[in-house]
This record gives C-alpha cells, structure tokens and sequence, in this order.
C-alpha cells in the first residue's frame, strides 16, 4: 500500500476510535488492538501487587524484605514469559498475548502463597485480576471512554445550542414530579426508609430503564445498518455489539442528565417551598439539616430528608425518561434521530475505509 493510502487508513481508523467505534478497523484483535494497548495499565497493577507479599502481623523488616522477595518474583516471572517468546529478559512486551495475560493472572497470585501460604487471597487476586482483564477488554476493545467522551460532547453541544428541546420534552415530567413531591407519604416513606432500601430501589429503577433501552437496540442496530451501511459488507456481531453501545451509552448520558438536572430542581424548590414548619408536621420532626444557605429574606434550609425524596423522584424520572424517549414520537424526533444522524456519517466512513482495501491488495 502507498504512504497516501496508509495514511488514509489510518485518519480512518483514528476516527473510529474517537466515535467510539474501534471495531469498524479491519483486524482488530484483543493481542494486538486491546491488551497491547492497556500495557501501562497492566504493568501498574502487576507491580502494585507486590503488596501481596506484605502482612500485617510482621514487622517493618520482613514486610520490606517479602516487597523485596515479590519484586523478584514478578519481574523474573516477566523475564520468564520474555524468554520463551524469544526475547531479551528484561524487554518490555510489544505484543500481549495468552502468555502474558496468563502471567498476569497467575504470577501475582503466588506472593500470598510464598510468603504466607493463604490459599485464598492467592485464589481471590487470580480471580480479581482475571476480572480486571475483562474490564480492560470491554473499556479498550469497545472504546467506552471513547464513546464517553463523544456522547458527552454531542449532549453538551446539543443542549448549548437548543435549550428549547429540553424544554419540550420535560415539563410533563415535571408536573407529575410535582405532585408527587408535595405528597405527605412520599416524604414518610422516604424519611424512614433505611440507606439500602433506597438504594435498592433506585438500582431497581435503573435496571428497568437500561432494561428500556438495551430492548430497542437491536433494533436500530439493524435499521442503522441497513439505512446507512447499502453498499457495504455486514456487521459482524462484535461490531453490531460495538454500535449498540455507543447508541445505548449515549442515550443513558441523556437519561442520566435530566435525572440529574430533575433532582437539583426539587431539591432547590424543596429548600425554599417546605419549610420546618411544614417538614414537622409531614415528618414529625425537622429532620436532619445538611446545610443552611441565607437568601434574600428568607433562611433555607437542605435536609437528608429533601435529599432523599428528590434522589427518589429523580430515578422514577430516569425512568419514565427512559420509556419516553423510545415510546414517544417527539422524544425520538429530538434526542434520537439526531443520534442515529451522526452514527450515519461513521458507516459511510467505513464504507470509504473499506474501499481502500483492495488498493492495498494490490500496491
């Protein structure tokens, strides 16, 4: 392939990345696009578990002498893995494959069995670190920081530029917010509700409102990829799941910002609208003051309480957000279509990509 064409590819395959979209690039694989990648990340924790060898019930000398013993271990198991690939010992790996990953997982979790013989922290960290594995495939191979950073950009640009779309599509919301918020049992309930009650209910309402989204995904998938992938070969379903994320992380930060934004407004309306007077008669008592802010001819007061019905009120909205955005037509004219218009440009980016394949085939 010529300089142009390579060069071509790879402003491709950049913009790919910063859509969030690393598996629209032609070969992408865990050894060479994933875990290479995340080495610094890898190489961090694999040395940070030297305080594996550490405990607590030595003293300072030994603890040294056992962090002194594990770096040994880990840096020689390095060398080891180094060795059989037919490099030199202490060379840094430029490619991370099944023996490397191994030896992360496994090297770690021989310290706590060196020197202290505890079976089970040796199990526990092969597992945490077999699962932090799995977190740095998901984060890198699915570009989610990626996806984060470009969802995040397009809700802000979206919402400096047409502040009247949210204005559209929350007022109804609001009004049955509203009633429910000046409800004498909701401020009971919520006042004598232990933390994990209220915590598991606002898990449960993110649940169903992922539970929403993640439902109509496959969906959009299939209708974006026909509307705007003509012409090109299919999605495979690694990349099918890749498109499905940015459609779902994108439409979970919307979600997510009108709780957000929900919460803060019922939390100032509550401050100035239910006074003590109020919050004694609703709760009996005047509740647990969090803070105090002094306005203009008038004393505010933030209480738990306040705090935890406008935590409530904002999951039930995120919610209802949620459903709405996929169930009714203006919600989808505004928030997705405009979505679905963006993710457009990226499939007609990998057709193009796609099409410099055979050049390279031939140069």
């Amino acid at each position: 392939m010529s300089e142009r064409l390579e060069a071509r590819r790879e402003a491709y395959e950049r913009g790919f990345r910063r859509a969030g979209l690393p598996l629209f690039i032609e070969d992408y694989s865990a050894t060479s696009d994933v875990f290479t990648r995340a080495v610094p990340v890898l190489a961090l924790v694999f040395l940070l578990q030297v305080l594996n060898a550490v405990d607590a019930d030595w003293p300072l000398a030994a603890n040294l002498a056992a962090v002194a013993g594990g770096l040994v271990i880990l840096l020689g198991g390095i060398g080891l893995v180094n060795h059989s690939r037919g490099r030199r010992f202490w060379s840094v790996p430029e490619r991370v494959g099944r023996r490397e990953l191994a030896g992360f997982v496994l090297v770690p979790a021989l310290l706590p069995m060196v020197f202290g013989a505890h079976l089970l922290t040796a199990i526990s960290t092969a597992i945490s670190n077999l699962l932090f594995l799995g977190v740095v495939y998901v984060v890198v191979g699915y570009g989610v920081l990626s996806i984060l950073r470009w969802a995040g950009r397009r809700l802000v640009r979206q919402l400096a530029s047409s502040t009247a779309l949210l204005a559209r599509a929350v007022p109804l919301l609001l009004v049955i917010v509203l009633i429910a918020f000046v409800n004498l049992e909701m401020w009971q309930m919520f006042a004598a509700m232990p933390d994990a009650g209220l915590a598991t209910i606002a898990a449960v309402f993110v649940v169903l409102g992922a539970g929403f989204l993640l439902a109509r995904l496959p969906r959009e998938v299939r209708a974006l990829e026909r509307e705007a992938g003509a012409g090109s070969p299919e999605l495979d379903r690694r990349q099918r799941r890749n498109v499905g994320l940015v459609l779902f992380v994108s439409q979970a930060l919307q979600v997510l910002f009108v709780s957000v934004l929900v919460g803060a407004f019922f939390v100032v309306f509550g401050a100035i609208a239910v006074t003590e007077t109020v919050r004694i008669e609703w709760i009996g008592g005047p509740g647990n003051v969090l803070a105090t802010v002094d306005l203009p001819g008038q004393t505010v007061q933030i209480t738990e309480e306040l705090v935890r019905v406008a935590a409530g009120l904002a999951a039930f909205s995120g919610l209802y957000f949620a459903i709405a955005m996929l169930t009714d037509s203006t919600y989808r004219e505004e928030f997705l279509d405009e979505l679905t218009a963006e993710m457009r440009a990226s499939f007609k980016a990998r057709t193009e990509y796609l099409s410099l394949a055979p050049a390279d085939a031939g140069g």
